[in-house]
C-alpha cells in the first residue's frame, strides 16, 4: 500500500465510529493518483464534515503529501447506498456546480448601479451665495 492511501486510511480510520469498514482504493491514470474512499453510511456526516470542511482537509493534506512525491492525488469518497461520489474535487461541491448537477439557476449578485441627478446650482440657489456653478451631471453609484 502506497504512503497516500495508507494516510487516508489512518486519518479516516480515526475519525469514524466503525474503522473496520473503511476501504480505500487507488487508481493511477494521466490525470494523478486517485483514491476512492468507502466508509459505512453512518459515518458519511463525519468524513464530509459542515459544509464539506473535513473532507476539505482531508484533500488539502492528501495533495500536500502527493506534492512532496511529485504526483497529483485527489480523493474521491463514494455514498455507500449509490455508490456515486460525494463532494467530488476541484470545484466540485459549490453551489454553482451543484446547481449545474441539478439544473438549478443561480441568480448571480447583482450590481446596484443607481444614478443620481445633479441639479445646476447657481449663486442664487446656495443659502450663502457663494456656491459656484456645477454642470448637471449623473454619478454612479
Amino acid at each position: 500500500m502506497e504512503k497516500d492511501q495508507q494516510f487516508v486510511e489512518m486519518v479516516v480510520k480515526e475519525i469514524v465510529d466503525n474503522p473496520d469498514k473503511v476501504k480505500t482504493e487507488r487508481k493511477v491514470d494521466e490525470m494523478g493518483v486517485l483514491i476512492e474512499l468507502n466508509v459505512d453510511p453512518e459515518d458519511m456526516g463525519k468524513i464530509i464534515g459542515k459544509e464539506g470542511k473535513t473532507a476539505k482537509a482531508i484533500r488539502t493534506l492528501l495533495r500536500v503529501l502527493g506534492a512532496k512525491e511529485h504526483a497529483r492525488v485527489n480523493l474521491k469518497i463514494i455514498e455507500p447506498e449509490s455508490g456515486r461520489e460525494v463532494g467530488g474535487g476541484l470545484g466540485e461541491g459549490t453551489p454553482r456546480e451543484e446547481a449545474k448537477k441539478e439544473e438549478t439557476p443561480i441568480v448571480e449578485e447583482a450590481q446596484i448601479v443607481e444614478e443620481i441627478p445633479k441639479e445646476k446650482k447657481t449663486a442664487d440657489d446656495s443659502e450663502d451665495g457663494v456656491t459656484p456653478l456645477e454642470e448637471s451631471s449623473t454619478d454612479i453609484i
